[in-house]
């Protein structure tokens, strides 16, 4: 039997230590890159922590159970005190009691348990940046066994302590963070790492310290069945839409919440956030500061079946993030046949391309002006939201993606072989 690429089909391992894609992007990147690898024909298992993903039934789930202590029914407690009687169970309950975040490193540990008795059930392991001393101890010593890396987390780390505003905050983002010595060393133990863009490529070398010839750079795909550019008549004049992790800095809301302020002030706007802000967060505070309550929608979560609606009743789309990775809402925005204006964080450009209106990260006077253009150039706009769509269908698919990485897990296959 032959994978749809043309050459045998390989038994997949896939690793995340939180599976369910409402927990945040690496979710996603696991759900679609299984289906899509599943789809060319491998066979695919993903070994999950909780909260677990939902995937397709020809996609094999292993449950890694931890204490799961950030559960809302049990928050910061287990479920079943008897858990406790294991060592490593109390070690992940008593480093959550002090503030530091262990799920990492413990379900690191526990996949080494499962896997070094079930190597023989797989041709490569994929490491979805757990980035765990268990799994690289399966690199060096049992199995061919590959990571992707999204973005550097030494720059979460950075933004989360410029924004702590007393030593006390600083320290919490110190200890949250502890965990980051162990993945920089980790990383190295890798021969093969995939990252999403070009230029994360060249920025988790430098932070990480690793050779960029051990990259390679596969870019996600965009899930069609849900981002395309549903038609629901003419699109408002005056709305914008953003998709938002609203109070982490990173993402810059606070620097579109400005601009919009200060939009107001000269004609008709209003702002959907996809997402919810902490209830008396700095997100929060600050919509209530700038008196733009009642022209700011938070919608909370929604279904996956309800962006391209949300889309389609925008007549521009923002992505005012610090820095991203790769940046899934320009890509997301794009495909849905929205105009879009992007900052130059990170890998954006690379993500945008010229399909879009780039600004400078951090300076709401260059979304104002951005906001400003376009909302007063119809023409404009419809070149911007054409140029999206194209660009969409010709760069990012997981179809693609899947291909690509299945030639990466085959080259790490090569090389362990040739190395053991």
């Amino acid at each position: 039997m032959k994978s749809r690429s043309g050459s045998s089909p390989l038994k997949i391992c896939l690793l995340t230590y939180r599976g369910n894609p409402t927990c945040g992007g690496q979710g996603v990147y696991i759900k679609h890159l299984a289906e899509a690898l599943a789809d060319e024909g491998h066979q695919v298992d993903v070994l999950s922590g909780p909260p677990y993903p939902h995937l397709n039934k020809n996609i094999g789930l292993i449950k890694m159970p931890s204490l799961d202590l950030y559960h809302p029914d049990h928050l910061f407690w287990p479920e079943k005190i008897s858990d406790l009687v294991k060592p490593l169970n109390m070690y992940e309950f008593l480093n959550v009691c002090v503030g530091s975040f262990p799920e990492p490193f413990t379900f690191g540990e526990r996949v080494y348990a499962y896997l070094k008795d079930h190597k023989n059930d797989y041709d490569i392991v994929h490491d979805n940046q757990c980035l765990a001393y268990g799994i690289g101890k399966l690199a060096q010593e049992v199995m061919p066994t590959i990571v992707t890396i999204h973005h550097p987390i030494t720059v979460d780390r950075q933004e989360d302590y410029k924004a702590a505003k007393t030593l006390r905050q600083k320290f919490r983002v110190r200890r949250w963070y502890s965990f980051i010595n162990m993945q920089l060393k980790v990383a190295r133990k890798f021969s093969h790492i995939i990252t999403v863009s070009e230029f994360t490529k060249k920025d988790i070398a430098k932070e990480f310290s690793l050779d960029e010839n051990k990259f390679r750079v596969v870019h996600n795909g965009i899930i069609n069945e849900y981002f395309y550019p549903k038609q629901n008549g003419p699109r408002p004049e005056n709305s914008l839409i953003v998709t938002n992790s609203a109070d982490t800095p990173l993402k810059g809301l606070n620097f579109l919440l400005e601009a919009v302020a200060e939009i107001r002030k000269k004609q008709p706007i209003k702002l959907t956030v996809i997402g919810q802000p902490k209830k008396d967060g700095i997100i929060e505070n600050l919509v209530a500061k700038l008196g733009v309550s009642d022209i700011v929608h938070f919608t909370g979560r929604i279904a996956n079946e309800e962006f391209a609606d949300y889309y389609a009743k925008s007549t521009i789309a923002v992505v005012p993030s610090l820095y991203e990775g790769f940046g899934i809402p320009a890509a997301e925005a794009m495909a849905c046949g929205v105009p879009l204006i992007s900052t130059s964080g990170g890998a954006l450009p690379e993500v945008v391309g010229d399909a879009g209106i780039i600004v400078p990260p951090a300076d709401s006077k260059a979304l104002a002006d951005a906001i400003t253009r376009l909302l007063n150039s119809p023409e404009e706009r419809k070149k911007y939201a054409q140029a999206g769509l194209d660009r969409v269908s010709s760069v990012f698919s997981w179809k693609k993606a899947a291909r690509e990485v299945a030639e990466v897990y085959r080259e790490a296959i090569n090389d362990h072989r040739r190395f053991s």
